[in-house]
């Protein structure tokens, strides 16, 4: 990618997790799980022959821009996973520009689970659309709070 770092729209949010860094990575990395939590990404699958979360595994996503009942568009991504080790950090990127990542941080009682993202800034319509009329970086953040806390929910109730 030839876009400046600095340049990249980014957020991030962070929520401790009352389990162990390697249970939390185990429901994280697994992305068949994620439509149970994002409010985006509604399913998951690996794409042969990954079974499971290796760096160079690819995945689709299918994802669902909705605007309260209504649907204003869905798609479909290919993700290869570009850092994954156990308990520490799961790493992907999708359509070959945006960046998720989420790192695990061991605390006496469980886990800070950090979830953040990057992608190029939009341009000319995209602009427009996406960040003037859908304001699209602040109701990303927001999402990734939502998906944090529906992860947590989720995982300290299994445990």
């Amino acid at each position: 990618m030839s876009e400046d770092a600095s340049s990249l729209v980014r957020g991030s949010a962070t929520v401790h997790v009352n389990v162990p860094p390697g249970e939390l990575f185990d429901a994280v990395a697994d992305i068949s799980r994620m439509g149970e939590w994002s409010p985006e990404c509604v399913s998951g699958r690996w794409l042969a022959p990954a079974a499971g979360p290796a760096v160079g595994a690819e995945f689709e996503g299918d994802n669902v821009a909705k605007l309260g009942p209504i649907t204003l568009k869905r798609w479909t991504t290919t993700s290869r996973v570009t850092a994954c080790v156990r308990g520490e950090v799961f790493e992907f990127v999708a359509e070959g520009y945006s960046t998720w990542r989420y790192e695990f941080v061991p605390t006496p009682d469980g886990t800070q689970l950090t979830e953040c993202y990057s992608y190029p800034p939009y341009t000319g319509a995209k602009k427009f659309f996406y960040e003037t009329i859908g304001r699209r970086s602040a109701s990303m953040v927001a999402a990734v709070e939502s998906t944090l806390a529906r992860i947590k929910a989720s995982v300290e109730a299994a445990g």
